[in-house]
């Protein structure tokens, strides 16, 4: 077994409770860290009960307090380009008196301050990218995203691996992997992670809903601009004109993007939909068991091809069939199971893709559903992929040969 480390974990995300995203990755991550006896530092921003978190995750946190952090704070993106320069000097002043062996960021914004840190501290670092941030901006307006200024911030993402000659990285999707070899950053630094789910949270459902009763189609997550654009309208459109009886249920935090579309989409007539709001994680599950299908409609840029997208997942997990935009992370892996149907990248076939599935016989899909489930049960729960991540991440951290020392 690996000599045990003193990980320093860096996130601009509240490590707990998660707030969306990628952000819940960070808690099994860590996890599974302590679990094998690491002694686990996290910085990040201030959260609600932190002594008690503290206690629960084993861990000692070191919170930014300067201002709120979190995905939906507002001036949220000015914030996120400010915050490496005092993480860094965070870290930095704990490595004064902790000697760290292993510093493992999660996202890009961390990344930078851990790629700044490895010369200053002289210790390892391992870059964990949960998504292509800087790649969801494709999608943005011009005018709030120019897209010379976009090309420009995801050549520098992909570029913070080998600017900062770091030791490992962990990578959300294959694609994700060939983009950051594509830079010059070796492939056998690269771990591929993807993005899995709590299989406890999502088990397999009992019996689909009724056949007589009005079809449901859900989508969860944190809506994001990227999620809810022109395919998602038109996909709408398409299935009201024709099941004008269906119910959209959205299945989160209404967001201004959200807002916007559900906004939007009342103008279409006989649209019907539910939007209950937050709902905790564990809970997600009893909204998609009474659903007749599940959506994944983003709109096609360099983050969303390579997001292996965790409502697909949770949507397996659960027995649900799928429709989903064909993003070249999750596509290959979900090529050949019957639970899922990729469209085009537009609205109406997505749409037709929708009401093909609530044509279908129960008979055609059932039989399917408990080995697609147990396939990601397997391969994507929480357990399996952090063992794989924390392997990977003892491998680079048992190499140190300069590790920070209290000074």
């Amino acid at each position: 077994m690996p000599a045990q480390l003193s990980i320093a974990f860096l996130t601009h995300e509240p490590f707990y409770p998660p707030s969306g995203g990628g952000s819940a990755e960070a808690v099994y991550l860590v996890q599974e860290m302590v679990r094998r006896g690491h002694a686990v530092h996290v910085f990040g921003p201030q959260i609600d009960d932190a002594e008690k978190v503290a206690e629960q995750f084993g861990v000692q946190l070191h919170p930014f307090t300067r201002w709120p952090m979190g995905r939906y704070a507002k001036l949220r993106n000015f914030k996120y380009l400010a915050y490496p320069f005092f993480l860094e000097r965070m870290v930095a002043a704990a490595a004064r008196t902790t000697r760290f062996d292993l510093l493992f960021s999660q996202h890009a914004i961390s990344a930078v301050a851990a790629g700044k840190l490895k010369a200053k501290l002289g210790v390892p670092v391992v870059m964990n990218f949960p998504d292509l941030l800087t790649g969801f901006m494709e999608t943005w307006p011009s005018y709030v995203a120019p897209q010379p200024l976009v090309q420009a911030l995801m050549r520098y993402e992909l570029s913070l691996p080998v600017r900062y000659g770091v030791d490992g990285v962990g990578a959300i999707s294959d694609e994700f992997s060939d983009r950051l070899a594509a830079r010059g950053y070796p492939r056998e630094k690269i771990c591929p992670i993807y993005y899995g789910y709590d299989a406890q949270a999502f088990p397999l459902r009992g019996q689909p809903p009724p056949a007589g009763r009005p079809p449901v189609v859900v989508m969860h997550g944190s809506f994001d601009a990227h999620h809810l654009g022109q395919i998602a309208f038109d996909a709408v459109k398409t299935v009201v004109a024709q099941k004008p009886e269906t119910l959209f249920r959205f299945v989160g935090r209404r967001t201004a993007g959200l807002g916007k579309f559900l906004k939007r989409a009342q103008t279409i007539p006989g649209f019907k939909f539910e939007a209950a709001g937050f709902t905790p994680y564990a809970e997600v599950s009893k909204q998609l068991a009474s659903a007749n299908v599940g959506i994944v409609p983003y709109e096609e840029s360099a983050g969303t091809h390579c997001a292996f997208v965790a409502k697909i997942v949770e949507y397996v997990a659960t027995g649900l069939p799928v429709v989903c935009t064909p993003l070249k992370s999750v596509r290959g892996y979900f090529r050949d199971d019957p639970l899922v149907k990729f469209s085009e990248f537009k609205g109406e076939d997505f749409g037709r893709k929708i009401l093909s599935w609530l044509a279908e016989p129960e008979a055609g899909w059932l039989p399917q559903a408990a080995r697609s489930a147990a396939r990601i049960k397997a391969e994507l729960d929480w357990q399996p992929l952090c063992r794989k991540a924390v392997d990977f991440a003892e491998k680079v951290g048992s190499s140190a040969k300069t590790p920070s020392s209290p000074g």
